[in-house]
């Protein structure tokens, strides 16, 4: 009983951490979305390579 408790908690934490990266840079493709959507409206000059690189680099850099 006690082996099958331990072996639900182990399964449990492996679908947790899958989950978690998984839903992880889903969230980041949004957000580098939503501010290359901003910085195309309020830029003059717009270069989408551009751009999406500094919203990446952005956003990675606040996430830690």
């Amino acid at each position: 009983n006690k082996i099958l408790t331990v072996i639900s908690i182990i399964f449990g934490i492996i679908i947790l951490f899958l989950v978690r990266n998984i839903y992880s840079d889903h969230n980041l493709k949004k957000t580098v979305g939503a501010c290359v959507l901003a910085q195309k409206q309020t830029s003059k000059s717009f270069n989408i390579e551009e751009v999406k690189q500094f919203c990446e680099d952005k956003i990675r850099k606040n996430r830690k």
